[in-house]
């Protein structure tokens, strides 16, 4: 039986200490919300402002704080129909926290806006377009608790693994083919553990 393709290729379930790390491979947390993305307990489920079909729905984040929800629906009809448009607002100003959810009537549209309007020019604000992950990546931890992908530099806690930030190869050693790299550091590790109890 073919096993069929998931949104998010091999990262089907979302591990904080592997977001936190720019190759994949920490088994360690190296800052405080990655130790907090462990701990927390997200379930979108219970969250009333989430609606629509997760299936259908773009995440954007980047947006410029004036971009209008009136903006979003100029730039992205013009892959399909949409069924709702949500600008995220701070729930007392009102403001925009500059991220928001497009939903399209049809899958196809979905994937054809999805494919097309990764780092389009919005009111002069590149923009990140990504699924929406909290309701279609398992464990997933959302950026406030600590976890989630992307990130900027100057918050020391970047996240990767996603599309603006995927994971990187680890250094090569020299002579050492990528797929040999893993099973080399293996057989090393091993090689020591028997010189040690030889020793």
């Amino acid at each position: 039986k073919v096993r069929k393709q998931s949104m998010f290729g091999d990262e089907d379930y979302y591990a904080p200490i592997k977001a936190g790390s720019i190759d994949g491979t920490d088994s360690i947390p190296h800052d405080h919300g990655i130790i907090r993305a462990l701990q927390a307990h997200y379930d979108p489920s219970k969250d009333t402002e989430i609606r629509g079909d997760p299936k259908r729905t773009l995440f954007l984040a980047g947006l410029n704080y004036s971009t209008t929800e009136q903006s979003l629906h100029e730039t992205f009809s013009k892959y399909g129909r949409l069924r709702r448009k949500k600008i995220v607002r701070d729930i007392v100003t009102g403001a925009s926290k500059g991220y928001a959810f497009v939903e399209y009537e049809d899958e196809r549209d979905f994937r054809d806006a999805y494919k097309a309007t990764n780092h389009l020019i919005i009111d002069g604000r590149q923009i990140m377009v990504d699924y929406e992950r909290e309701r279609l990546q398992v464990g997933w931890v959302p950026r406030r608790l600590g976890g989630g992908v992307g990130g900027r530099k100057e918050s020391g806690q970047l996240r990767f693994g996603g599309r603006h930030r995927p994971f990187k190869r680890p250094i090569m050693l020299r002579g050492v083919p990528w797929n040999g790299f893993n099973k080399d550091l293996h057989r090393r590790g091993n090689s020591r553990n028997q010189t040690d109890k030889e020793e």
